[in-house]
């Protein structure tokens, strides 16, 4: 059998989907590609809180497995819908590359007062600016290689793009500086990717048991669940990651205004991901302000 495997037609998106076959391959599973156009790949220009956030490069994808086009969906976790399609199972959670947001550009303390940063992330963007107000944040939309060559052009000092995805492309020598994970915090599934097929295919949910990290799995599940519980996509400066050591798992998070005068952060530890998750939500919209800070935004 060889598996259709669905992806995006990005340049990161294909070195995403070529890891999955290679991991495949050494498991003597063949696949082949199915490319799918996304709206988010489609509409470079607006913003991605204007798009509607989460799905924007996924449910395409999604679609095309549904419909028996393909057999696998290959994402990046942090772009994957918090609630999974009717007919669909999250199969495979393959090793996590590094969480981590970085500049590029400049590091955090060589930008001036009143300094650019690009970023085309509500997250990011409250992150920075709650460490940094004096800096002037602008969007920022496009592929990698779109973003990346803004630093230090147009007016823009420095980017804020995710290491897993420079590490995937083989562009660690321009990172400027890796932002601690423990006060930038992730977004949801950063760094990791999900694998998608249909609840009812056994035999290729079986084939994706097999390049599945048990411990990457649960760390992104909980993360999932607290997006879900949170009813947001990306519009929303929300973040959280988690750590499995033992039989534990830790999962740290943030909420912030837009502008990040105010932020929330907690760290829950139990080793149920989805009640962990669903917990760390509740915890911190009641502490930012409960259901109305959330519908403000």
């Amino acid at each position: 059998m060889t598996l259709r495997v669905a992806t995006r037609r990005s340049p990161l998106a294909l070195v995403q989907a070529h890891t999955v076959q290679q991991r495949l391959a050494e498991h003597g599973i063949d696949s082949e590609l199915v490319l799918v156009d996304t709206r988010g790949d489609r509409d470079l220009q607006t913003d991605l809180a204007t798009l509607g956030g989460q799905g924007v490069f996924a449910v395409e994808i999604q679609r095309a497995l549904l419909a028996g086009e393909a057999d696998v969906a290959v994402h990046s976790a942090k772009d994957l819908p918090s609630v999974t399609p009717d007919g669909l199972f999250l199969a495979s959670v393959p090793e996590r590359r590094d969480p981590s947001d970085v500049l590029v550009g400049r590091s955090l303390a060589g930008l001036g007062p009143g300094a650019t940063v690009a970023t085309g992330s509500p997250r990011r963007r409250a992150l920075v600016l709650e460490r940094r107000p004096d800096l002037q944040v602008v969007p920022l939309r496009g592929n990698m290689a779109t973003r990346l060559a803004k630093a230090g052009s147009d007016g823009i000092d420095a980017i804020i793009a995710a290491m897993a995805a420079l590490e995937r492309l083989g562009e660690m020598d321009i990172v400027s500086e890796r932002l601690d994970p423990t006060w930038f915090v992730p977004q949801v599934g950063q760094g990791a990717l999900a694998l998608e097929a249909r609840s009812d295919d056994v035999a290729t949910r079986a084939s994706l048991a097999a390049i599945n990290d048990p411990l990457a799995l649960l760390a992104v599940t909980a993360e999932r669940a607290f997006l879900e519980e949170l009813g947001a996509g990306c519009s929303i400066p929300a973040g959280a990651h988690g750590v499995v050591e033992g039989e534990t798992l830790t999962l740290r998070g943030v909420m912030l205004d837009l502008d990040g005068t105010k932020s929330v952060r907690a760290e829950f530890a139990g080793t149920d991901p989805r009640e962990l998750g669903q917990r760390l939500a509740q915890h911190l919209r009641d502490d930012l302000g409960g259901g109305a800070f959330v519908a403000n935004l």
